[in-house]
């Protein structure tokens, strides 16, 4: 199910180079992205993978902030938080969630490719600071993580006889998240994308990642469309649970404003 749903992400969706974790922001440049999001869920996995209806209604909701500032031609610093509200059968909860801070390194890049390595640090807040936890579990985590991009095409050519995009991607990141008040993860995330003309771009991504142990499992998909407006873009999207176990079955909308200096 995994490998399917991966597989036809791929092929179904396309972005950008330009806004990816592989390429590391050059020396002074950098960009904010505020996002908000509101995800629901009425239905839950169980710990066999089965769909089953919850107590009652989740929601949860967030407005994020995430910054990249380039300190050299090599590193990037790396920030982000959010501010959480939810409810679910058991909790109401209002409250700041993770906040964290990393390094990433330019590790290799070509007119093509790019390898970049992530360190960072998180301190847990009263928010979720796992989906498949309850608000405030959690005290304190460390995640390394590698990126590797390839950009097709260029400026002026389309793919797949002129009808595609001028310019696209592929990405893959996989990451280990060292955990303390919570079970340690495996994540990996995939995006492919591009450009339509200079003013639009699609992006197309999933989210996955695992417990150690017998523990919760989730794959998510979204797919967003970003308007470009010079050194600002505007981005709505859609993102939904397809896989997983003890975790919910959640969708919702997203939207984000975008800030390139």
């Amino acid at each position: 199910m995994l490998y399917r749903c991966l597989a036809g992400l791929l092929l179904a969706t396309a972005a950008t180079s330009a806004d990816a974790n592989a390429w590391t922001q050059r020396k002074g440049k950098g960009q904010v992205i505020v996002k908000a999001e509101t995800m629901r869920a009425k239905e839950g996995y169980d710990p066999s993978g089965a769909v089953l209806p919850l107590p009652m209604e989740r929601e949860d909701r967030s407005l994020g902030v995430f910054a990249q500032y380039g300190l050299t031609e090599t590193l990037t610093v790396q920030f982000k938080g959010d501010w959480q509200s939810g409810e679910d059968a058991f909790v109401d909860y209002d409250g700041r969630g993770p906040v964290e801070l990393g390094v990433a390194w330019q590790a290799y890049r070509d007119d093509r490719n790019a390898v970049s390595l992530y360190a960072g640090y998180s301190i847990s807040g009263d928010g979720r600071n796992a989906g498949y936890a309850a608000p405030g579990a959690g005290e304190q985590d460390w995640e390394v993580r590698v990126s590797a991009g390839h950009s097709l095409g260029g400026p002026g050519r389309g793919l797949a006889g002129g009808w595609g995009p001028e310019r696209s991607f592929v990405e893959i990141q996989a990451a280990r998240r060292m955990r303390d008040g919570l079970p340690d993860e495996t994540r990996a995330d995939f995006t492919v994308g591009g450009h339509f003309g200079e003013g639009w771009m699609v992006l197309g991504q999933a989210f996955g990642g695992m417990t150690d142990g017998d523990g919760a499992r989730w794959l998510s998909v979204e797919t967003s469309v970003v308007r470009n407006l010079g050194r600002w873009s505007l981005q709505a999207g859609w993102r939904r649970t397809v896989s997983g176990r003890e975790t919910p079955l959640a969708e919702g909308a997203m939207v984000a404003l975008w800030r390139r200096f």
